[in-house]
């Protein structure tokens, strides 16, 4: 029988946050601790055990430049308006940090767009869709979590994805192949984070049929 340390498989599935302010723009992420967490996520479930991830790393400055300027046309004025509207408040902290790491997206030593091989369209029925974002998102936490537990932090962001097609163009990403995020990684500056506010489960979960609370 297997088992597991709780407190520290806990710790780190309640501890890996979305880091903005608090990666480390000037220490270099070496390619076999990326490789290493690659491999880890290649674990997570995919549908119809494709296993149809892939994974651009990007390392050189002038694309990192180039995808930057792609977020900030793509997110801007949502950053903007979002901020303006938030100023006070985790949702205030939230965007702050959010601005930061787009005015400096392209200071980050290495950015990661994961993929997957396939493309749909609003054509699409939503069991295709859930289909296909369930057969990398597990695979993006699962990495998420690797860099988490080797002292690296990331953030989940899908801005860039409004210049999708410029995005490809400069990559040179197929047509068949689709982007789904954009996530900044770097060795944290500080490896202290707690988890956050959430509700209380009970407040979020029904049992049985929608609106029905749990009956002991």
């Amino acid at each position: 029988m297997t088992t597991f340390d709780l407190d520290t498989v806990d710790t780190l599935l309640s501890t890996t946050r979305a880091v903005r302010k608090r990666l480390d723009l000037e220490r270099d992420v070496p390619d076999d601790v990326i490789l290493e967490c690659v491999r880890l996520s290649q674990q997570a479930p995919t549908g119809s055990n494709m296993q149809n991830w892939r994974w651009l790393i990007i390392r050189d400055a002038a694309t990192r430049q180039g995808l930057a300027d792609l977020y900030r046309a793509g997110g801007g004025e949502y950053l903007a308006a979002a901020s303006a509207q938030a100023t006070d408040g985790q949702i205030g902290r939230v965007m702050s940090s959010a601005t930061y790491l787009a005015d400096r997206l392209q200071d980050v030593p290495t950015l990661v767009i994961p993929c997957v091989k396939g493309r749909l369209t609003s054509e699409n029925s939503v069991a295709d869709w859930s289909g296909m974002m369930g057969s990398i998102y597990p695979a993006i936490w699962s990495f998420q979590l690797a860099l988490r537990s080797r002292g690296l932090g990331s953030a989940l962001t899908t801005l860039h994805l409004n210049k999708e097609q410029e995005a490809a163009e400069l990559l040179g990403i197929p047509d068949n192949v689709m982007q789904v995020a954009l996530l900044p990684v770097a060795y944290t500056l500080g490896t202290d984070f707690k988890p956050a506010e959430r509700p209380p489960a009970e407040r979020i979960v029904h049992w049985d049929r929608w609106g029905a609370k749990h009956q002991p």
